[in-house]
């Protein structure tokens, strides 16, 4: 009888939910963590919220200073360019080896995490949307099991925090969108491409998915100054 997994920590329980509201943006760019309303807001004490808020600094998706606390790390273009260009170095060359070392179990993943994908984009409307902790999981989901095979634990752990990185521009330009395409087909794209083993196209494919988001975060931000805000 296996043993039960143990129940998170407090620290660990703060730390995954304060990282979650980071990366959908309840807690705006650039926006205050003040310790007090944290408390307030999810009930836990002072300590794990600490220490949450710390982590989330290594993370880069907070920012400390010593004489004004914490902040959310602001979003701009030239930071999502920034990122972008560091997942094309990484993403592009591990799922390569992906393809090329993966077994059908690999496969069997791909395919399961991109069922579940799916389901929940087909249920998304066309135009602005607010993404859910669900979707946000599931869409993780899918692209870490694109990159599963590849034989670098270390590539693998660095492109997660670069897609987690992302994570606050694909929300923000959801809420702003305003092209009609949904990211289901490209989705679909590249699961066939993986599937084919067919290493040159799926990192064609990946390669403009990848540019497609930083395009539709430009969009936002564009729409967003023409507006004034």
């Amino acid at each position: 009888m296996q043993n039960p997994t143990p129940p998170a920590t407090l620290s660990e329980q703060a730390f995954q939910v304060l990282r979650g509201d980071v990366l959908s943006g309840r807690h705006a760019p650039d926006g205050k963590l003040k310790v007090d309303a944290l408390q307030q807001m999810y009930g836990f004490s002072s300590s794990p919220l600490r220490e949450a808020l710390n982590r989330l600094v290594q993370e880069g998706l907070v920012k400390a200073d010593e004489r004004r606390g914490f902040r959310v790390t602001p979003i701009s273009p030239t930071d999502l360019a920034d990122i972008t260009k560091m997942r094309l170095m990484l993403d592009i060359p591990a799922l390569k080896e992906s393809i090329e070392a993966g077994d059908d179990a690999w496969e069997g993943q791909i395919v399961a995490t991109f069922h579940r994908l799916e389901k929940i984009e087909s249920r998304l409307p066309q135009g602005p949307v607010v993404l859910d902790a669900e979707w946000s999981q599931r869409h993780r989901d899918f692209h870490m099991a694109l990159l599963g095979a590849c034989p670098s634990e270390r590539q693998r752990q660095w492109s997660m925090s670069l897609f987690d990185q992302a994570e606050r521009y694909r929300h923000f330009a959801a809420r702003h969108r305003t092209v009609s395409k949904k990211k289901d087909e490209e989705h679909r794209a590249l699961l066939k491409a993986v599937l084919r083993r067919d290493g040159e196209t799926a990192a064609a494919l990946l390669f403009e998915h990848i540019h497609s988001t930083q395009r539709n975060v430009m969009a936002a931000f564009a729409s967003l100054q023409k507006q004034g805000l």
